[in-house]
C-alpha cells in the first residue's frame, strides 16, 4: 500500500507527525479544512523533470503556483517540465494527488519554498488520496535535506 509506503518513511525520519485521513474533497480549500490547516500550509508535491531520468521534488504551499523562471535559475537550467501522471507514477509510485516524498521509489532531491521555513504545522500527502500528513515545516525541510528557496508566486 502506498499509504503505509509513506508513513513508515515517515516514521524513520524520528520527526512528529499525524495523520489525517478524510474522504473525497472536491478543492483545496476543503482538503486544507479537512486537516485543520489554512490552505496555505496544506502543500502540494510537484514532480519536475530536469532530463531523461532526472527528476525533483518541488513542495509548494496550497495558496501559491511554481515560478518557472525562478525555479529554472534556481537549478541553473534552461528546461524543465512536468512529466506525465504515468510518468510521475513511476519515478515516485504515487497517483497525483498523493504525491509525497516519503517513501518514493526514487530519493529525487528536494526543493521547498522559502514559506516552508517558518515554523508551524504544515499538511503533506501521505500517499492515498484523502490522507495528509501534519508536520512541522522546519522539521520537514530538515528530514527531506531540502533546499529552501524562494520558486513560487500567488496563484
Amino acid at each position: 500500500m502506498s499509504e503505509a509506503r509513506a508513513v513508515a518513511a515517515l516514521e524513520a525520519t524520528g520527526i512528529a507527525f499525524e495523520v489525517t485521513r478524510h474522504g473525497q474533497v472536491a478543492s483545496l480549500a476543503e482538503a486544507a479544512a479537512a486537516r485543520g490547516v489554512e490552505p496555505a500550509r496544506l502543500i502540494k508535491t510537484i514532480v519536475v523533470r530536469r532530463a531523461d531520468e532526472d527528476y525533483l521534488f518541488v513542495l509548494v504551499p496550497g495558496d501559491r503556483q511554481i515560478s518557472w523562471p525562478k525555479l529554472r535559475a534556481l537549478l541553473g537550467v534552461s528546461r524543465l517540465s512536468m512529466p506525465s501522471k504515468e510518468v510521475a507514477f513511476e519515478v515516485t509510485g504515487y497517483e497525483r494527488g498523493t504525491i509525497t516524498p516519503f517513501g518514493s521509489f526514487h530519493r529525487w532531491p528536494v526543493v521547498a519554498d522559502s514559506r516552508l521555513s517558518e515554523p508551524g504545522p504544515v499538511s503533506i500527502g501521505g500517499g492515498a488520496h484523502g490522507v495528509g500528513a501534519t508536520v512541522d515545516a522546519v522539521e520537514l525541510t530538515a528530514a527531506l535535506d531540502a533546499t529552501v528557496a524562494d520558486v513560487t508566486d500567488p496563484v
